[in-house]
């Protein structure tokens, strides 16, 4: 599945091996190998080492994208030992001025130059500074999709991962996205709890309210809820339909004012339906190639 269709990116624990081939068979729209916060200072260097391991057995799956580290010395021993060639996309995490970006871009033109441009970037919105400046961050040319790492932001601040913390810095970071046609991954709250299903579906719910696209997912059972919370449901696509015929039939008939169950449909409400209807195309154009490359 292209990334910007991703809803579900389920990280994939580098550490253990055994993980690997099973991770491509939990339906998640992307894998991410982790090589920052999953991993310990002391088995850094293992965990690099196992990526090429780890890429082997995801071959045929969904995308593949490697979280480095941003301290620019383990960044420099991540890039080094990466095969750019067979990756997805690099996910840069605590991001805080385009400048990270500039430095990730020009050291894969040296590690790789055919991947120069053409590998796809996230940056990561994990700290204030960052979030002040989302606008310049999100502009860079070279930038495929932002995230927001709700439990760094709040470690940051001091306070627990939860809505009331961090509601205003979410929506800065979905505001940023979307001014520049990105997709937006995260959620208002902690992706740390994964007992309580029915709670992570209303954060994930309230992360789609607020224009988020998708969201990263720690454990598989999370890896169904984020899909099916990200997708446009049955009722929306059906009012989606509705309105988009409304609107057509008022087009043929020449007449300036639309209604459906006495509402005015102006143009907003009408660009929105059809958004919903695109999506549903894409992710069902996307499952189609999935399951054609798997043979089904």
């Amino acid at each position: 599945m292209p990334l910007k269709h991703a809803r579900s990116l389920l990280f994939v624990p580098l550490t253990a091996p055994r993980f690997f081939a099973k991770a491509a068979r939990r339906g998640a729209d992307a894998l991410i190998l982790d090589l920052e916060d999953a991993v310990r200072p002391e088995r850094k260097a293992e965990a690099r080492a196992l990526v090429p391991q780890a890429l082997e057995a995801l071959a045929g799956g969904p995308p593949v994208l490697v979280r480095v580290n941003a301290d620019a010395q383990l960044l420099a021993a991540d890039l080094a030992s990466l095969p750019l060639d067979r990756l997805d996309g690099l996910m840069l995490p605590k991001v805080e001025h385009p400048g990270q970006l500039d430095a990730l871009v020009a050291a894969i033109a040296r590690a790789a130059p055919g991947r120069a441009g053409a590998l796809p970037l996230v940056a990561l919105i994990e700290t204030p500074l960052g979030l002040l400046r989302i606008a310049e961050i999100a502009a860079h040319p070279g930038l495929s999709a932002l995230g927001f790492g709700a439990e760094d932001y709040a470690s940051a601040l001091g306070v627990e991962p939860e809505p009331a913390s961090l509601t205003w810095a979410a929506h800065q970071v979905v505001n940023g996205a979307h001014a520049f046609g990105l997709p937006c991954w995260g959620l208002p709250g902690s992706v740390a709890a994964i007992e309580d299903m029915a709670a992570f579906a209303d954060l994930v719910q309230r992360a789609r309210r607020m224009g988020f696209t998708g969201t990263v997912c720690i454990h598989p059972r999370q890896v169904e809820v984020a899909n099916r919370g990200f997708s446009p449901g049955p009722a929306q696509l059906a009012w989606a339909r509705r309105v988009v015929a409304a609107d057509a039939a008022a087009q043929a008939a020449g007449s300036g004012a639309v209604t459906l169950d006495g509402r005015m449909l102006d143009r907003p409400i009408v660009a929105r339906a059809r958004s919903w209807l695109r999506q549903a195309e894409g992710l069902r154009q996307a499952e189609g190639l999935r399951q054609a490359d798997e043979g089904f």
